[in-house]
């Protein structure tokens, strides 16, 4: 196995390269590279940039609307993404429902939803866990009774990602008691402005909104609003988590935050020298940046198998990939030092030119750090991960 660029997707990156240079606004770029806070209007603007140049759903069939690139040509344009500083598309959308819809969904379903998620002329937002069904998805209480042409949803969401920004939720209900617990659920798309669903937002220790819970009184769901199958939701739950778990690697993303490391260090000072230059410290940098190199290779040996789904292999890249990420940040708040520890929300939100500290690095660090300590944990914990491996890789 060649796991070397080709010459053809070397000349694919440069493209790349040459277009974000050209598109990428500053004051978005801006924001990435310095970890501030984004708004929902921030990622809709690069979104529909990406949709007017056709590359917002690389990873789609060409007939609905993807770019035809191969695997490889897919990990370097994250890669690229990451490396300039654009906004995330967000996944709920383009790389979570949209491949259940694609697999699973009728006709009527592909026809309206997928283009208005390349559009993101819909939000989307998740709705998975609940108040105790969190690792253990599958024992969730939130019930859907089939009422002539509707289902009437009952129940509770929590954790809910941008919630507050959807227009559209994907949900897991109960429409089915009884048998094993991953029997009897099924997958529902819900409109988010029907009337029952209450959002209450979840602040978190930064003062940031980003989580919610979602709470679903007596909402009418048309019957068509259903994925697949009645009872079958659990299969299209896997499917999509497996997409997923891939997503979570972020090794681009990882890349660029470790240049962001290094510059943090080598600007701190230990002993009147750059703390770079300290050999127990750029020893953990430097072992990071080995698992890190190690990382890629595992992401470019499994997209090279190009099976075009998910395998349990997504979820080494998922343990790997999270371990990663939140050891990165631990090494900024450790450089940082005392700096990291105020929060300044005014700062993040791009109220103030510089932060309370006036060490601009250092005042997102503490936010970034509390953050990713969830990355373990969200698209099925880590320690599910090596259940999955266990069983499913290693036949144990």
């Amino acid at each position: 196995m060649d796991l070397n660029y080709s010459a053809e997707d070397l000349a694919f990156r440069d493209e790349v390269r040459s277009y974000l240079e050209a598109n990428l606004p500053q004051d978005l770029q801006h924001k990435v590279l310095n970890h501030k806070r984004m708004s929902k209007e921030d990622f809709v603007r690069w979104h529909k940039i990406l949709a007017r140049q056709g590359w917002v759903a690389p990873g789609w069939p060409v007939e609905y609307g993807g770019t035809g690139w191969t695997p490889t040509q897919q990990h370097i344009f994250e890669e690229e993404c990451a490396r300039a500083g654009t906004p995330a598309i967000m996944p709920f959308g383009v790389k979570m429902v949209a491949p259940v819809i694609m697999a699973f969904g009728n006709q009527a379903q592909k026809d309206y939803y997928l283009p208005r998620i390349l559009s993101c002329d819909d939000w989307w937002c998740q709705g998975y866990s609940e108040p105790g069904s969190g690792s253990d998805l599958a024992s969730l209480k939130t019930r859907a009774e089939r009422v002539g042409d509707h289902y009437i949803v009952n129940g509770q969401k929590t954790w809910t990602t941008l919630a507050q920004h959807a227009d559209m939720i994907f949900c897991l209900v109960r429409t089915e008691a009884g048998g094993r617990k991953q029997e009897g659920i099924s997958f529902l798309l819900i409109d988010m402005k029907t009337p029952g669903i209450t959002v209450r937002p979840i602040i978190m220790l930064d003062e940031d909104h980003e989580v919610n819970e979602v709470f679903f009184d007596n909402v009418k769901v048309p019957v068509q609003n259903l994925v697949g199958e009645e009872n079958k939701g659990w299969t299209y739950a896997k499917y999509l988590l497996g997409h997923e778990r891939t997503n979570i690697a972020a090794v681009g993303r990882a890349k660029r935050e470790l240049q962001f490391l290094k510059r943090i260090a080598t600007t701190q000072k230990k002993n009147g020298l750059p703390l770079i230059d300290d050999p127990v410290y750029a020893n953990k940098v430097a072992s990071l940046e080995i698992e890190l190199m190690a990382l890629e290779i595992t992401v470019l040996r499994v997209i090279s198998q190009d099976s075009g789904r998910p395998g349990p292999e997504a979820s080494l890249l998922k343990i790997k990939g999270t371990e990663i990420q939140q050891r990165l940040t631990e090494l900024m708040v450790e450089a940082a030092g005392s700096y990291a520890m105020p929060f300044d929300p005014d700062f993040l939100e791009g109220k103030n030119e510089h932060s309370i500290t006036s060490e601009d690095d250092a005042a997102p660090l503490a936010s970034y750090y509390f953050n990713y300590r969830k990355t373990s944990i969200y698209g099925g914990s880590n320690e599910i991960q090596k259940n999955i491996i266990t069983q499913m890789i290693l036949g144990l």
